[in-house]
This record gives C-alpha cells, sequence and structure tokens, in this order.
C-alpha cells in the first residue's frame, strides 16, 4: 500500500501539483468556524451552488463523511503573480490549478485502487456556468460536482502544514489547495 501511495504523490506532481502529502484522515483539523465563514457569504457563494453551504449539506454530516475515510492525497499548487493586487493573475492560478485538480482526479479514477473517493478543492464548484441550485433543480453533473475544503470545515493551513507544506510560498504568490480522500 505504501508503494501505491508514494506514486500517488509523484502523480499528483506529475500532474502539475508543486507539493503532495499523504495524510491520515484523522490528522484532519475541522472547525465550525471556516464554515461559518462560508455562511458568512465571505467568498459570495453562499446559495447559490449546490456544492456550497447550505447546500453542501450540514458540517456535522461533512466531517463525518470525511471522517470515513482512512487517508487522503492533499496537494498544492503555487503560482507567481505580477503584484499583490494582480486579481487577473490569482484567477488565472485558479483556472491552473482546477486543471491540476482534474488532472489528479482523472489518474486516481483510471488506476482502480480506490472503491470510493471524495475530492474537495478551491472554492465553488465550477462545472456548471449557472447552478442549478438557483432554479431549485437537481445538480446536473454530481459525479463531477467538487465541494471546497472550507464548506467541510477543514483548516487548509493546519492540513497543509501537518503534511510539511507550507501555507505561504512567499510574496507574489498565490496557492490553491486540493485534498482527495480514499
Amino acid at each position: 500500500m505504501k508503494d501505491n501511495l508514494d506514486q500517488l504523490v509523484e502523480k499528483a506532481k506529475e500532474s502539475g501539483a508543486t507539493r503532495a502529502a499523504i495524510l491520515n484522515t484523522s490528522d484532519i483539523r475541522f472547525s465550525e468556524e471556516f464554515r461559518r465563514a462560508c455562511e458568512r457569504n465571505t467568498c459570495g457563494k453562499y446559495g447559490v451552488n449546490w456544492m456550497c453551504p447550505p447546500g453542501v449539506g450540514p458540517f456535522e454530516e461533512l466531517k463525518a463523511k470525511a471522517l470515513s475515510f482512512s487517508r487522503g492525497l492533499v496537494f498544492q499548487t503555487i503560482h507567481q503573480l505580477e503584484d499583490s493586487f494582480d486579481f487577473e493573475g490569482a484567477v488565472q492560478a485558479a483556472k491552473k490549478h482546477e486543471e491540476v485538480f482534474r488532472n489528479i482526479l482523472a489518474s486516481i479514477r483510471s488506476d482502480g485502487s480506490f472503491q470510493e473517493i471524495l475530492g474537495l478543492n478551491v472554492g465553488e464548484c465550477k462545472v456548471c456556468s449557472k447552478c442549478t441550485y438557483l432554479d431549485g433543480e437537481e445538480c446536473r453533473y454530481p459525479d463531477k460536482a467538487v465541494a471546497s475544503v472550507e464548506s467541510h470545515g477543514i483548516d487548509v493551513n493546519a492540513l497543509v502544514s501537518g503534511c510539511g507544506i507550507p501555507y505561504n510560498n512567499g510574496p507574489n504568490t498565490v496557492s490553491y489547495v486540493g485534498l482527495f480522500l480514499f
């Protein structure tokens, strides 16, 4: 199993991750405060997406679901910005991170080693340009939809730091984190 997990780290890096590590799910730090940040609508996506609160489900249920898995792969992508106000660069970096997330997910699924995988990424689900949540309809692509790490109440700083991955990667950079539980 260890060799398989080491291969996952290498596959993540081959897919574009800057850093990656394996973790025990029991080591993940959960806090309702991160979920409350969602509920305060700090990103503007509360109540507009199936994969964001409240549509994604109650905190305790999401925490229990995450803890039902034993191991995980955490990965980080780091992107250079022109300066600390480079919003356009941060948006482009988020798109590149999403591609890396999807590539890693495809690699894990094609490997066939894990019966069930829970993928969590950055921000709201981006599969559809307009989520059906707004129209009160079921999600069109539940097999492709992805919730954020924060929507599950996971402390991202503690998550990466606990794996020896720095949270802050220097001036004029933006770092994004994804997580796969299996």
